[in-house]
């Protein structure tokens, strides 16, 4: 007599967890390519990955959670290829490469991603938390390419980069050119537009940092002031002179 195994299957077991978070996150931009996104269900994902909804459940709470997981994976393959190879370039030529090996990277995805594209179009509060998960991509990406994505400038290149990517999977969307030419021309063409309001903003940060020094010097003093007793106070509490 068969007994079930863990997975309350007689005589099958699932794919281990690895396997099966890879399988799910095709699954999803498989389906994405073929219908809406309001259209697929967690029953279709599971049923294309071949995985039980108990085995789903296990691994992701949600689409948007295997997107995330999507998002980090493509990171990660991008990452793993970094090397110090253009250490020698410019910022632009760096970022250019990196972001042309994350290109390479969702190349097997395009159809899906398109999909997704033109439902966070429809979504705007699911695009403000793909934009979020954007964000922490594109900071691995300015890191991968050696460039600082720390304060306020940083926070600029980061939001930046992620609509100037936007704009730059629109063009590979419908680019059928075998090299991506035109897709690379709108890369090239966003990260110089980019590189001025960087630089522009870093100028402007250099000029205003003196001021803001000064005004949390004044600010902090104000504060110490308010919070401190007074000097009278303290001298009333002083002995006694005899």
């Amino acid at each position: 007599m068969a007994h079930d195994d863990a997975n309350g299957a007689a005589g099958t077991t699932l794919p281990p967890p690895a396997d099966a978070k890879a399988a799910i996150i095709d699954a999803l931009l498989e389906l994405a390519g073929e219908r809406s996104w309001e259209d697929i269900t967690i029953t279709d994902i599971a049923a294309r990955a071949d995985v039980s909804l108990s085995g789903f459940r296990d691994l992701f709470p949600s689409k948007g959670a295997i997107l995330s997981a999507f998002t980090r994976k493509i990171d990660k393959i991008v990452l793993e290829k970094t090397t110090n190879d253009l250490a020698d370039e410019s910022a632009k030529e760096r970022l250019f490469d990196v972001l042309m090996r994350r290109l390479d990277a969702l190349a097997p995805y395009k159809l899906g991603l398109e999909g997704v594209a033109e439902w966070l179009r429809r979504d705007p509060v699911s695009a403000a938390q793909v934009n979020a998960l954007e964000l922490n991509s594109m900071r691995f990406m300015l890191e991968a390419a050696g460039i600082d994505s720390e304060g306020p400038v940083g926070t600029l290149k980061l939001q930046g980069l992620v609509l100037a990517w936007a704009r730059v999977l629109r063009s590979w969307f419908t680019d059928d050119d075998p090299g991506f030419a035109p897709t690379m021309a709108v890369l090239d063409r966003e990260l110089t537009n980019g590189g001025k309001i960087v630089a522009r903003a870093e100028d402007l940060n250099r000029l205003a940092s003196p001021l803001f020094s000064l005004a949390r010097a004044l600010w902090e003093r104000r504060r110490y002031s308010r919070n401190s007793p007074r000097a009278s106070q303290w001298e009333e509490e002083k002995p006694a002179e005899i």
